[in-house]
């Protein structure tokens, strides 16, 4: 595998998990009604969730970053 196919892999994989937890964060803050009948532990379990997946995202998209800078982007 080339070094652009991978980097372009990580880059992508860690956008993709960036949407999905902003995704989540919509559910979660902008249609509250989805939530139904879960309890306020499992509401704040999920935003727990949701906010450590996007932190995770937003590392891994510094960390691609940096690693173009090391490799190159050719």
């Amino acid at each position: 595998m080339s070094k652009k196919k991978a980097l372009s892999y990580m880059e992508k994989k860690a956008e993709s998990d960036q949407q999905a937890a902003m995704l989540a964060f919509d559910l979660l803050l902008e249609k509250a009604v989805g939530i139904g009948d879960h309890s306020t532990s499992d509401f704040l379990g999920n935003l727990d969730e949701a906010l450590n997946n996007l932190v995770d995202a937003n590392d891994r998209l510094e960390a691609v970053e940096w690693l173009k800078g090391v490799y190159g982007d050719e």
